[in-house]
């Protein structure tokens, strides 16, 4: 039998009703509350049993259409009871991505979260013949009378009846016929240039990832308490997740990601896997504190941030014992300091901080650091089953994205693109041999498409998506990622694109965050109400321009970005600008702002 098969049954012989899960609630204003063991595990049998009684069995794909919540795992594990597949899609997916999904997977049930998701569903269940059910999890959902059939969570796990003790042994003998090449997940990627593929993750994927962190990763199982902040259809949360589970860690789950700062705050995790953008914005409002506050107060927190990184960076980050004078410098900063600054967060004292999907600045990193926030920066894809890298401790490296996961290789291809072999890489595409033959080579070496280099002591430097990589007209090559990912750091910029490739010089897109924006007109006597009034102002062009060039004193003439266009709306995952993690789709960018961005070039662009 699988260990993820029979985990949750274990997990609660051993911890009875200690805490395994918190939650929301399904009102306006959510409450939180808790499963224990026992209660995860009688749950989990439930949605078995359910799933059984709807024909789930060995390889029948199960689609989860939601915004996080316990009932997706509850579904996830039901259907590992059942060899069955698990298949997330975000929650923000548009009805043409669902389509691809449910028809590429042949999904025969499709677990839907609120009102938009069901009725989404409902509207392209005819285009998706395998479908057979619509089962809404948010009580507040109304269904429809028409359509595919529907019913409602309750009503779901209700259903088997008088029938409980033959699908229970039907269940039973699903689970001891379960073997490690089971496919586990079918997680499609979020195709920032092309349709989304399925890619095929097995037991014994997930069961390598978890013995490689487990040997890097130590977690408290009395203390420790994950929160739950990026969907479970992201590879890094599913799999963090999976991990606590296992070592029984405790994991809240935020159902709504806009509300993660009250969240954190409310939960006070020592631990969550997140993105980098999550903590560019806690730097900005820390920052935003310091530049709002008395001299004095200034120059003491200047004074212990520096202290701060001497201690962390210089001794901890090395495993070297920190200087007695130092060390009680730093531990009277953290008190009056420090630990202000991270219950003002939500972090606790404890902490542990996977972050991943995109790159953080150093200075961030440094800071965060500083202030004893453990950020480890990793490195991963769907395709590796999430962690192909990240930092080791002690012995990271500021500028890397950390060493291999054990049992985990890596080298550098051509063109500096970043190779991976090991036991948690996927099984191949779903019903896409063409795919699988340019993803994996004859040698079992995946090419992720992205592009970096090895220190000489094994640390991966992440560059750049191979295919973000542009020429200029004057024959320069470009990473836009990194001018992207300095200018993400500043508290008036939400969005960037950088746009050149074929150009005579770099420009880009901005996106602003206009709520500070707002506030910077109404600071300098700036009558500017709108989006389009901010976005089109002299003034506000101006004091982005200044603020630009401060991110780019040290690059190179040709990396440098020579014009801007501010833009009145954000990118839209709707329009397919952003995929659902928010990475940039540069090529629908670049075709739907097309006369926006010839207009920089021909000098007809003008701020009003």
């Amino acid at each position: 039998m699988n260990e993820f098969v029979e985990l949750i049954e274990s997990q609660s012989q051993r911890y009875g009703s200690r805490e395994a899960i918190r939650y929301q609630t399904y009102e306006e204003h959510p409450q939180w509350k808790s499963l224990s063991w026992e209660e995860l595990a009688s749950l989990v049998d439930k949605a078995s049993l359910a799933l059984c009684a709807q024909g789930v069995t060995h390889e029948t794909k199960v689609a989860l259409f939601t915004q996080n919540c316990p009932e997706v795992l509850f579904v996830h594990y039901g259907a590992f009871y059942n060899r069955a597949v698990p298949v997330p899609i975000y929650a923000t997916s548009s009805a043409e991505e669902a389509t691809h999904i449910i028809n590429d997977s042949g999904a025969t049930i499709l677990f839907t979260g609120d009102q938009h998701q069901y009725e989404t569903a409902q509207g392209i269940a005819s285009q998706c013949p395998t479908l057979k059910l619509i089962v809404a999890l948010d009580p507040r959902v109304k269904l429809s009378s028409e359509g595919l059939a529907s019913v409602m969570w309750d009503d779901f796990l209700n259903q088997p009846g008088n029938n409980i003790e033959q699908l229970k042994t039907t269940v039973r003998k699903s689970m001891a016929d379960s073997t490690a090449n089971d496919l586990m997940y079918l997680i499609y990627t979020s195709g920032t240039t092309g349709a989304a593929k399925g890619v095929m993750l097995t037991h014994s994927n997930f069961s390598a990832a978890m013995l490689g962190h487990g040997m890097r990763i130590d977690v408290d199982d009395e203390i420790d308490l994950s929160l739950s902040f990026l969907p479970f259809s992201h590879i890094f949360e599913l799999g963090w997740t999976m991990f606590c589970l296992k070592h029984g860690v405790r994991v809240a789950i935020n159902r709504d990601p806009k509300e993660i700062q009250k969240a954190v705050k409310e939960i006070n995790p020592t631990c969550m896997c997140s993105v980098p953008r999550f903590w560019e914005k806690v730097y900005t409002a820390i920052s935003d504190n310091v530049n709002n506050a008395k001299p004095v107060v200034k120059m003491l927190l200047k004074r212990a941030v520096k202290v701060g990184k001497k201690r962390n960076l210089k001794y901890v980050r090395r495993g070297v014992k920190v200087p007695t004078m130092l060390e009680a410098q730093y531990q009277y900063f953290d008190r009056k300091v420090f630990s202000k600054i991270r219950k003002a967060v939500g972090i606790s004292d404890r902490n542990f901080f996977p972050t991943a999907g995109a790159m953080l600045s150093d200075n961030i990193t440094e800071f965060l650091h500083g202030i004893g926030i453990n950020i480890v920066i990793g490195y991963g894809l769907s395709e590796t089953n999430a962690t192909v890298t990240f930092y080791p401790s002690p012995g990271w490296k500021l500028g890397t994205v950390g060493t291999p996961l054990p049992g985990v290789k890596v080298k550098i291809g051509n063109k500096h693109e970043i190779l991976v072999k090991g036991p948690t890489v996927m099984k191949g595409y779903y019903n896409n041999p063409e795919e699988n033959a340019k993803a994996i080579d004859e040698d079992g070496w995946f090419h992720t498409g992205d592009c970096g280099d090895l220190t000489q002591d094994g640390h991966l430097v992440l560059t750049e998506r191979l295919k973000d990589l542009f020429k200029t007209s004057n024959g320069k090559y470009v990473a836009p990622q990194v001018m992207e990912t300095r200018l993400a750091q500043d508290k008036f910029i939400e969005q960037v694109a950088v746009i050149g490739d074929g150009r005579q010089f770099i420009s880009a897109l901005i996106v602003p965050n206009f709520e500070s924006l707002k506030a910077y007109a109404t600071k300098n006597g700036l009558n500017l109400n709108t989006n389009e009034e901010l976005a089109y102002s002299k003034e506000i062009h101006e004091m982005l321009e200044q603020r630009i060039e401060k991110y780019q004193q040290d690059l190179a003439t040709y990396e440098r970005i020579k014009q801007f266009i501010v833009m009145p709306r954000p990118f839209s995952i709707e329009k397919r600008e952003v995929t659902n993690t928010l990475k940039i789709r540069r090529a629908v960018i670049n075709k739907h702002y097309a006369k926006l961005i010839d207009a920089i070039y021909t000098r007809e662009y003008k701020v009003k």
